[in-house]
């Protein structure tokens, strides 16, 4: 199970009890995240990401693994499942985060900044813990809560701003068409695949649903009165989906 970005292990494990009593289920921290090394100067795309998925499952010794992912963490599923077909057995996918189809003004300007500007900060931890709860639904207690503070704690280092920066940065200046380009390359996806897709949510909206579709015609797709943790917002929906798909 792959959180998302600036997220850790932390919100997926209210997934962890669900799938445990029919599966071996284990919540990971990315690099860059939570307990993780964060190394300076890593690229954290989505390649580095699924390698370091791969490493962490050759330490486990397991051969193949259903992945779950959320956000960042859908999108690291979907390298997994395009780069290291072999070592996948299902993905689930909630709210994944895809290449931008629109037009993405800033690009020229951010290839230019560097992450590494992040071990500076230059906003005082109240306002970025108020921007933070205010940003996670439902913030302020419960498992969302306890991934804002989560989320506080790596912030707050500086590595964990450079990574976390770093990781934004790779999201938004991924190449959404030609060879090597985010979704000529989805159609060659293997693994079976869900799509929870929330009908509020503004980072990932639901509109993408069709791109997918049209890129793989095989893939399930469930739609959920939610945001862009269908996990956290609407638990009994979403771990139902998903326990039913990976059985």
């Amino acid at each position: 199970m792959v959180h998302g970005l600036g997220g850790t292990k932390i919100s997926m494990l209210p997934t962890v009890a669900p799938l445990a009593p029919g599966f071996h289920a284990v919540a990971v921290d990315l690099p860059g995240a939570g307990d993780s090394d964060k190394p300076l100067g890593a690229p954290y795309d989505a390649r580095f990401f699924a390698d370091s998925v791969v490493a962490f499952l050759d330490e486990l010794g397991i051969e193949r693994a259903h992945v779950v992912g959320n956000s960042l963490g859908g999108r690291v599923a979907l390298e997994l499942g395009l780069r290291h077909p072999d070592r996948v057995r299902r993905l689930a996918l909630l709210a994944p985060s895809l290449a931008w189809r629109r037009d993405r003004p800033w690009a020229p300007l951010l290839r230019l900044v560097r992450p590494e500007l992040g071990l500076l900060q230059m906003a005082p931890r109240p306002v970025v813990e108020g921007i933070v709860r205010n940003v996670i639904p439902g913030g302020e207690d419960g498992w969302a809560a306890a991934g804002a503070d989560e989320f506080l704690r790596v912030y707050t280092t500086p590595r964990g701003r450079a990574a976390f920066y770093a990781a934004a940065r790779q999201i938004y200046l991924e190449g959404p068409e030609g060879d090597q380009g985010f979704w000529p390359r989805l159609k060659a996806l293997e693994p079976d695949a869900l799509f929870v897709w929330g009908r509020q949510d503004r980072l990932v909206p639901i509109a993408f649903a069709r791109h997918v579709s049209d890129a793989v015609p095989g893939a399930r797709h469930v739609e959920l009165d939610c945001g862009h943790v269908p996990q956290l917002e609407r638990p009994s929906e979403t771990h139902a989906a998903v326990k039913a798909f990976l059985q």
